[in-house]
């Protein structure tokens, strides 16, 4: 059996333990190990695997992965989501579906101190659905919206699954984070129209009759979201005009996130070590997946599959677009079973060397990636974020009821999609700024 064929061989065991369940992490190790014992013998093979979990996890820039995360969860556990969805209801009530189109604004402000899609569905799903709920809205608008507006997460900086792609795909994580910033708010602003469009059309949906804030409300209500504003323009603005490397903008704004928990009086024993522990739970099974994808990539490369697929797209010329056409559907796919940091770190080494072999620019394609996952985040039967919003609800509302609100948002989903791949400047406008 030639190394192609091993390398073929392999993947589709690895396919066929995660039918069968096997954790994403442990399938992609387990099947990049024995690989190379297959390829190189059994001194190969533990020498890679000792070496290559350090050389990975030791990489400087993961750093900041703990760092955001540990800055999402005080900020979380701190409640500045609060004041952030007070004031974007207050703001946004006039419009139809106020409430819905609140969530949506404040899920993106939270998405910029959080960069984990669940957290940012959890903090919301925790204030605005049973705001929604008590305003009679539709279950299913209410539910899917927080679900959706969740997945801003993965897009705007600072995002974790972007960081972990600019590291596998050694691309600048500051001009990657800043290039996931107009289409997170792109994607806001299609959700925010789509809820538009739904009560319009059927103002059943949203009774909004008694949301009628005046302006010294308005006003007032900006004050409590200077504490998410600190923070999102430490980082942001740190990361934008070369202050800060990601590492260094990780590291300030979760000191800062503590900081500001002090001075809101909410920063207690009990906070920090919610805290600490859910940013070690996380970044541990962050981290197991990570590894095992990295010894899949190094499996891949001693069979060749990646230059083989290079070859085949250069030879046979195909298309950058169809070539994305095929990936999405491909990411679709996957997202009804797995979730979506496994999904990235599972297609990465294959789709990666295609991307590069047909001339995409490897910015522009981690933006398509993120928002690839973005729906997977909410593709039936596995949207971790309806899952997430399920938890919070409990039996007031049913999972069929959450995944029929979110089809809605899908449809605004792929549009949104789809004038990223016809319009690369939406992602790439930034990044050329800044440069």
């Amino acid at each position: 059996m030639s190394d192609l064929q091993i390398g073929f061989v392999g993947l589709a065991v690895m396919v066929l333990l995660m039918l069968l369940y096997v954790p994403v992490g442990v399938a992609l190790g387990f099947v990049g190990a024995v690989g190379i014992y297959f390829l190189l013998g059994s001194g190969a093979m533990w020498g890679i695997i000792t070496a290559i979990p350090y050389d990975f996890a030791a990489h400087w820039t993961l750093s900041s992965v703990p760092m955001f995360l540990l800055m999402g969860y005080v900020a979380y556990h701190a409640q500045m989501t609060d004041g952030l969805f007070r004031t974007a209801r207050l703001w946004l009530s006039a419009l139809p579906g106020g409430l819905a189109i609140a969530s949506i604004g404040a899920s993106a402000g939270f998405s910029a101190v959080t960069g984990s899609s669940l957290a940012c569905a959890a903090a919301m799903g925790r204030i605005a659905v049973p705001e929604m709920l008590r305003y009679k809205y539709d279950k299913g608008l209410a539910s899917g919206v927080v679900a959706a507006a969740g997945t801003i997460g993965s897009m705007i900086p600072p995002s974790i699954m972007l960081l972990i792609y600019g590291v596998f795909a050694e691309v600048p994580i500051g001009q990657l984070f800043v290039a996931g910033i107009i289409p997170g708010l792109l994607t806001a602003v299609m959700f925010a129209a789509m809820v538009v469009i739904r009560v319009k059309a059927n103002p059943s949906l949203a009774p909004d009759k008694d949301l009628l804030p005046t302006w010294h409300e308005r006003f007032y209500s900006l004050g409590e979201t200077w504490p998410l504003l600190v923070i999102i323009f430490a980082v942001i603005g740190g990361l934008f005009i070369g202050v800060f490397t990601p590492t260094e903008a990780g590291a300030v704004g979760a000191l800062l996130s503590f900081f500001v928990a002090g001075i809101r009086r909410k920063l207690n024993l009990d906070l920090i070590k919610k805290s600490v522990s859910e940013t070690l739970v996380s970044t541990a099974a962050i981290f197991v997946i990570a590894i095992g994808a990295a010894i899949l990539t190094r499996f891949l490369a001693l069979t060749g599959i990646p230059d083989f697929l290079s070859d085949f797209v250069l030879e046979a010329a195909v298309n950058p677009l169809t070539i994305l056409a095929g990936m999405a559907v491909v990411y679709l796919l996957l997202g009804m079973f797995l979730d979506p940091i496994g999904i990235m770190l599972l297609t990465l080494p294959i789709f990666l060397p295609v991307a590069e072999a047909a001339d995409i620019n490897l910015i522009w394609f981690g933006i398509l990636i993120a928002k690839f996952l973005e729906i997977a985040l909410i593709t039936p039967p596995v949207g971790l974020n309806v899952f997430v919003i399920k938890g919070i609800v409990g039996d007031a509302i049913s999972t069929v009821t959450i995944f029929r609100g979110i089809l809605w948002f899908l449809v605004a989903d792929l549009i949104t999609m789809s004038l990223l791949i016809i319009f690369p400047q939406i992602s790439l406008w930034l990044p050329q700024l800044m440069n």
